[in-house]
Parts: C-alpha cells; structure tokens; sequence
C-alpha cells in the first residue's frame, strides 16, 4: 500500500474549509481541475453518496466514481473511496480549527490489487504527491477567498 499524507494551513474558519471540501456539487468551483460532477445517487451529501468527477489531467481528462464512505461534521472528518485502474484508492479529509486558521490533512492510501499496481503506485508517489498539493493550492485559494469576503461583508455591516 502506498500512503501519502500533506497538510496546509488556510486562512480561513474550519467549517468553511470543511464545506468546500464536502459541497460535491459545487467541486468545479472550488478545484480548476475538476470539471464537472454528475451524481449517481439522490443523495447529494453524507456516507453513501456515489458521483463521478471528471478531472483535467495533465492534456488529458480523467472520470471518476467516489463514494463517500465518511462525513462528520462535528469532527469534520470526510473520507471517499473509488476502485480505479487495479488500486483502490481511499482518500481521507480532517479540518482542524486553529487561531486564526484552519489546518487541513489529505491522507490518500493508494491500494493495488496487484504486484505491479502496488509497484507502480510506489513509483508514482512524487506524481501523486504534486496532485494532492495542486488540489490544496486550489482549496486554500478559493477557501482564503471566501473568508476574506466575509470578513469584508462583516465590517461593512458594523460600520
């Protein structure tokens, strides 16, 4: 098994940064890369929720099914899963508030069902790696954004 963890500290309040990684539908606004988002089920938030992402990548684009297999606010914690290409891959988010800020945790294990899958994900860790960076350099952009919107709209209101 192949298991990367990155971290970042965003600007912002945890519930916020919670809601733009959890708010499926709005995805393509929060992530350039993410194209579109169709779901396959009614439900749009919560464990069982099934969608597939289509995703720029690299020249090219690549659609994916995800299942949220964990969502709790109150810890915010949220996990999705997809079994692609031989790997399963299995993707956990957990928001913690701090002073000022929040910080954000992406801990991906990557599962080959096979000898050379599990060889070919521990080869392309450095890929994978510069993914999950490129994808918090989008949510903390777009999460730094809103809070700094908000604040704005706030200290209009008590002027």
């Amino acid at each position: 098994m192949t298991t990367l963890t990155v971290q970042r500290r965003i600007a912002a309040p945890a519930d916020l940064v919670f809601t733009a990684i959890t708010d499926i539908a709005r995805l393509p606004d929060t992530n350039k890369d993410v194209l579109s988002v169709e779901f396959l089920t009614e439900q749009r938030a919560g464990v069982g929720t099934r969608f597939r992402e289509t995703r720029r990548m690299g020249k090219g684009e690549l659609v994916t099914e995800l299942e949220v297999a964990e969502y709790d606010p109150v810890r915010r914690r949220y996990r999705a899963v997809t079994d692609t290409d031989g790997t399963t891959w299995d993707t956990a988010f957990r928001v913690e508030q701090g002073e000022g800020e929040a910080t954000l945790t992406i801990e991906m294990d990557a599962r080959g069902h096979t000898w050379l899958k599990r060889t070919r994900n521990t080869l392309m860790k450095g890929l994978f790696r510069r993914g999950m960076e490129s994808h918090l350099n989008e949510l903390q952009a777009w999460c730094e954004k809103e809070a700094q919107g908000a604040s704005a709209m706030e200290q209009s209101r008590s002027n």
